[in-house]
Parts: C-alpha cells; sequence; structure tokens
C-alpha cells in the first residue's frame, strides 16, 4: 500500500483520504487552517494525520487537492522539500466565468505547468481530474469500476500511482506522456458540458474494451 500526502481540505480531500484508508493506504491532510487540518485527520480516523503546511510531507504521493491556482505555487513554496515524492495534480483550470475554455496555454496544461514549478528529483502525474467528487465517493457507476485516466513522463511514477489507484478499487488508464494532461483536462471541461447538457453529473467517463 502507499503513504499518501493530500495538500487541500476540500470534498475531494475528504474523498480521497476516505478512499485511501479503505484500501488500506496511511494517510496526511494538510492545509493552510491548521484547526480544520486536524479536523479532518479526526473526522477521516484511521490513524490519518495533520501536517503543517511547508514542512516536507509525510507521504511519498502527494495530492494537490487545491484550486489550479494554488497549485504550481504551492510546489513552488515546498521546492526541495518535494524531491524524491510522486506529485498528483487532480486540478481542472477552467474559465470559472461559464466553464466553456481551459486558461492554460493551447501547448500546455495545469500539470505541465506544475512539474516546471517541482524540484528535478520529483515527478507529476496527473489523475482523478476527470471524476466528480460524488462519483468517486461511490467508486462505481451501475456495478461497474471507475476508469482513471493518467498521464506522466515517469513511468516509475505512473506505476506507484497505478498501484494507488488499484488499491481504491478503480481502474488506471495511462493515456500516455504528460503533454496528454492537456486533453485530459479538456475531458474535464467536456464532462461538465455534458453535466449541464443532461441536468445531473451522475456519470464518468470510461474505456470499454470488446472482446
Amino acid at each position: 500500500m502507499s503513504s499518501i500526502s493530500i495538500i487541500g481540505l476540500g470534498t475531494m480531500a475528504r474523498v480521497l483520504g476516505t478512499r485511501a484508508l479503505v484500501g488500506g493506504n496511511t494517510v496526511e491532510v494538510i492545509g493552510r487552517d491548521a484547526t480544520k487540518a486536524a479536523d479532518l485527520a479526526s473526522e477521516l480516523g484511521g490513524g490519518t494525520t495533520a501536517g503543517t503546511m511547508g514542512t516536507p510531507p509525510a507521504g511519498d504521493i502527494v495530492i494537490l487537492a487545491v484550486p489550479y491556482a494554488s497549485a504550481a505555487p504551492i510546489v513552488s513554496q515546498y521546492g526541495d522539500a518535494l524531491t524524491g515524492k510522486v506529485i498528483v495534480d487532480i486540478t481542472n483550470p477552467f474559465d470559472r466565468t461559464d466553464f466553456t475554455e481551459l486558461v492554460t496555454p493551447d501547448d500546455s496544461s495545469a500539470a505541465e505547468e506544475i512539474a516546471r514549478s517541482a524540484p528535478a528529483g520529483a515527478h507529476v502525474v496527473k489523475a482523478f481530474n476527470t471524476l466528480f467528487g460524488h462519483v468517486l465517493a461511490a467508486g462505481q457507476v451501475e456495478g461497474h469500476p471507475l476508469d482513471v485516466f493518467i498521464a506522466g513522463d515517469d513511468a516509475e511514477a505512473k506505476a506507484r500511482v497505478s498501484s494507488f489507484i488499484e488499491s481504491l478499487a478503480l481502474r488506471p488508464r495511462d493515456t500516455g506522456d504528460l503533454k496528454m494532461a492537456h486533453w485530459l483536462e479538456g475531458a474535464g471541461l467536456l464532462m461538465v458540458a455534458l453535466g449541464k447538457a443532461v441536468k445531473h453529473n451522475n456519470f464518468s467517463l470510461s474505456v470499454n474494451i470488446l472482446a
């Protein structure tokens, strides 16, 4: 199993922390508000600890469960403390006015921006951005496990994230190098549009392989 540090105290942090514990992983939660971090750790239970923002994360895998605009600055703040870590970016860089476009350049992505802010000894993997929080909490749609699409440049880092995803009873789907994160973030935007069109968001994107 994996050792996980989750930076962020919102819905996705709570959902990922809960599922991680069920999967037998150790969990640390970190937030700017130390009291809220301690409260979330207590709520999650299962030996969850509350870390301190700015001190080296305990987990080998560090999940950025924060808004897009905060992710790269947080990684820069931690600097060399993230050396040797796998950084999992779950953000979606949406235009928050009408959710119709990405705010990153056409030749980049949130994950690539984060990678540029990370120390040389850390590896960024994009994951979980195509899952609505409540769907991730359920873990399946109509009895089928959820697919988690990932992208990254380092094979070992993707293998470690894939193992973590499997511990959550989900299916990792490797889409390729980190440059594919741009298209995964576009898929996240597509899901928002689909949710508006069908007037609900109780669905997920998946790959069904025909025999």
